[in-house]
């Protein structure tokens, strides 16, 4: 074994919130087998998994419980405890409730919608080219494009993004947000969708809430509070990750001018370019939510015993060189890239093809429109967020 309960915990997380690079600790972690100690601002110990093979082991193993975590001070970077509805849950209710919305996130389904977020898309981008630069990426952009889209399949109001991006934001905090603030902005998401529910009810419309309502007030599925959060979690998870992966992928292209060019040069490899961006940008600025281990497992060679939190660093795991050539290296030609971007078991995220296609729209469009794209002002960075990249993010082409 290679390490013990008994260690001295080192302190997390390790990312930095201004920019997108890899904490030196990752690149040591994954230069030793085994796992590490690790202590978040709240919470008990945990280890953290950096590598690929231990990340896919925790991540896939029924062995791992997130729904132990409700039962633990699970380590966590914010006061506040999050009951995260379906991501708080393991089978087989886990798998009630998301089955009642993955006909919706199919593959198939999904691609129905690439003509409406391609002229979405464009119409953006009209509307950069006629009020000129510089331009706010991110405001003017990345946001609109998932926001839309998330709020026409669910059926809440796109005018009313104001209102609840300040709730993402603090369901997305690390901040120094009190634990009553933090509930406080939970349960006002909450209660408006509760009037959102309400009014699709009593007119109901060709939208996914129509059809959880439906599935919740004639088959007995999720009850009243898992329809409601089942909603918030579709809203939040559907905008936030990708509206900030896209000016993080530009971004990370800005750096790599080569490769931008070659898909100016290629556009036919936008897809697989989106699937190695995911790979090589490390979105969380720690580890995701920890599992825990229901009986003794050991992990790459550590013994994590049963009740302790185990926490995954994907950003890592995607850059071990144990699973990728040159980890390290943005290659848009990569092929095959079987990264860990979205998760993976049962908690693998449900919205992965519907991100996928909104990155590869919104990424090719703004490469050929805008093949002058660059940076015409400093990047505001997210802070105190689970996710990084760029807050604001002035642009010129």
């Amino acid at each position: 074994m290679t390490a013990t309960a008994e260690q001295t915990p080192v302190p997390y997380p390790f990312n930095e919130p201004d920019g997108l690079g890899l904490a030196d600790a990752y690149r040591q972690a994954l230069e030793s087998p085994g796992l590490i100690r690790v202590q978040l601002a709240y919470g008990e110990p945990a280890w953290l998994a950096t590598r690929y093979a231990d990340a896919r082991l925790v991540l896939g193993d029924r062995r791992f419980s997130r729904a132990e975590a409700l039962r633990h001070d699970e380590p966590r970077q914010s006061e506040g405890r999050q009951d995260s509805g379906i991501l708080s849950m393991d089978p087989p209710g886990h798998t009630r409730l998301r089955t009642l919305v993955a006909k919706a996130f199919t593959v198939h389904q999904v691609e129905k919608l690439r003509p409406a977020v391609r002229a979405l898309t464009h119409e953006l981008l009209d509307g950069l080219q006629e009020q000129g630069p510089p331009a706010d990426l991110v405001e003017d952009f990345a946001l609109p494009i998932p926001v839309a889209v998330i709020c026409r399949m669910l059926g809440v109001p796109e005018e009313d993004r104001p209102r609840f991006r300040v709730w993402s934001d603090a369901a997305l905090s690390t901040s120094s947000l009190t634990a009553e603030e933090f509930l406080r902005s939970r349960d006002e998401l909450r209660a408006y969708m509760r009037v959102l529910i309400e009014d699709h009810r009593r007119r109901p419309r060709p939208d996914l809430m129509t059809g959880l309502i439906e599935a919740r007030d004639t088959g007995d599925r999720p009850d009243e509070q898992e329809l409601v959060d089942l909603c918030v979690g579709i809203l939040v998870a559907g905008h936030e990750t990708t509206a900030t992966q896209i000016p993080n992928f530009v971004h990370a292209l800005l750096d790599h001018p080569d490769q931008a060019e070659l898909l100016r040069e290629r556009p036919e490899l936008i897809r697989g370019a989106v699937e190695e961006l995911l790979r090589f940008v490390p979105l969380g600025s720690g580890a995701g939510f920890p599992r825990y281990a229901t009986e003794d497992v050991e992990v790459g060679g550590t013994l994590v015993r049963a009740g302790e939190p185990v926490l995954v660093a994907v950003g890592a795991a995607n850059r071990d060189a144990l699973r990728f050539d040159a980890p390290g290296r943005l290659d848009v030609t990569r092929t095959g890239v079987q990264h860990l971007g979205f998760g993976h078991g049962v908690h693998h995220c449900l919205g992965a093809p519907l991100a996928r296609l909104e990155l590869q729209e919104a990424l090719e469009a703004l490469l050929v429109r805008l093949p002058g794209l660059h940076l015409a002002g400093d990047v505001a960075w997210k802070n105190q967020m689970l996710v990084r990249g760029p807050r604001v993010m002035p642009v010129g082409w």
